[in-house]
């Protein structure tokens, strides 16, 4: 009987190990989209691949289809169901705008240089790294105030984020762009402040995790 309930937890304890790598793998997935990006913005025209992009996005759905199976066959999960939920489908947006940007980016080669979205995609990095880190702290039981400093970073960053994309349109305002560029470069902007934004809700879902268990 000892030896069978022993058993028991252990099938429990190694399935809410699954879980966290689960979505941890998800967070890695979506940090090498944004390193893809990232690659993508700082190459040449010329040496402009989407492929790693595309692939980062399709492996990130494999990894959240993973979390819903897992979901449906596990009745103890370390985190409530919802949580987990929550926190896969809020991870899961960010390689999905990653791919709508570098898609867009592809197609509008002769407006735009590369160079115009360095300072957001240095927010960016700084909003992806913080969210790894903080996906990476919940098996441990992280403490309340880690976590709610590691989420006012990314407030931080999404308010930088912010102020910068004010600065960005009044350039496109300030008559030296065509119609078609304007359009092109405002759109663009705003879907890479788009990826912070969900960087910044991926935070959020975390923290209250963590103030709801804590």
């Amino acid at each position: 009987m000892f030896s069978l309930q022993r058993f028991s937890l252990q099938r429990i304890l190694g399935r809410g190990d699954k879980f966290f790598e689960l979505l941890e793998a998800s967070a890695e997935e979506a940090r090498q989209s944004v390193q893809a990006l990232l690659a993508l913005i700082r190459a040449p025209q010329a040496d402009w691949d989407l492929e790693q992009v595309i692939m980062r996005k399709r492996e990130e759905k494999r990894i959240t289809e993973e979390i819903t199976t897992l979901l449906c066959s596990t009745f103890v999960t370390p985190l409530e169901r919802e949580d987990i939920e929550e926190l896969s489908s809020a991870l899961s947006r960010i390689p999905k705008v990653v791919k709508k940007f570098a898609e867009r980016l592809a197609l509008s080669q002769a407006y735009v240089r590369p160079e115009k979205f360095s300072r957001q995609a240095e927010l960016l990095e700084q909003a992806i790294d913080t969210v790894c880190e903080m996906v990476g702290q919940l098996r441990h039981g992280p403490r309340l105030d880690t976590t709610q400093e590691a989420n006012s970073r990314l407030h931080q960053y999404e308010g930088e984020a912010d102020k910068l994309i004010v600065d960005l349109w009044r350039d496109l305002y300030s008559g030296r762009h065509d119609a078609v560029q304007m359009i092109v470069l405002r759109d663009l902007f705003e879907l890479l402040e788009k990826v912070i934004d969900r960087c910044r809700d991926a935070g959020n879902v975390i923290f209250q995790i963590v103030l709801k268990n804590s």
